[in-house]
């Protein structure tokens, strides 16, 4: 007998965040076809592109991984990083088929955008590369956002474990010595 396949837990958060990034290639992909302007390909696309960016930042990155991030500038000017998370238990009953496909398609549209980047470049289409150059780095942002807001979640849980596990002796230790 066949173990169970998981679905995915949040099937229509999976579509809209395959659609929003899908969208945004197609369209600069397929524009050529039945656009002559390049105003309207350049404002569509980065339109779409910054609509995947909007949803996968405060939507999908939240229901589909449990992460969310921002950046603030602070009163010095700085740029702080902000992450959220869900909490241990949480995190633990992720959709392992929701997570595979945000981080899979996080990746690959990043990789498409470049892709395209370097056709742009052989065709000598530098205003095309304009338009690729800010879908990249909205795609590159979401990453470097998630990437490092999986690794604070993950010093959140080792310090949160060895914290419990700190306590737990502690605890043990004074009733031991308390019974003497």
């Amino acid at each position: 007998m066949q173990p169970p396949v998981e679905n995915y837990a949040n099937p229509k958060t999976c579509f809209f965040h395959v659609l929003f990034k899908a969208s945004s290639l197609a369209f600069y992909i397929l524009s050529a076809l039945f656009f002559d302007s390049f105003v309207i390909i350049f404002v569509v696309t980065v339109l779409l592109a910054a609509l995947d960016f909007w949803v996968v930042k405060n939507v999908s990155g939240r229901i589909l991984v449990g992460l969310r991030w921002w950046n603030e500038t602070d009163d010095m000017g700085e740029s702080v990083w902000k992450f959220e998370c869900l909490d241990q238990e949480s995190l633990a009953r992720i959709n392992k088929k929701d997570s595979w496909l945000f981080w899979w398609t996080l990746y690959l549209t990043a990789v498409a955008w470049f892709v395209l980047g370097i056709f742009s470049l052989i065709r000598f289409q530098a205003d095309y590369l304009l338009v690729i150059g800010v879908c990249l780095s909205l795609s590159v942002a979401n990453i470097v956002g998630f990437t490092k807001c999986r690794k604070d979640a993950k010093k959140q849980i080792q310090q949160f474990a060895s914290q419990t596990i700190a306590s737990q002796f502690t605890s043990t230790l004074q009733s031991a010595f308390s019974v003497v």
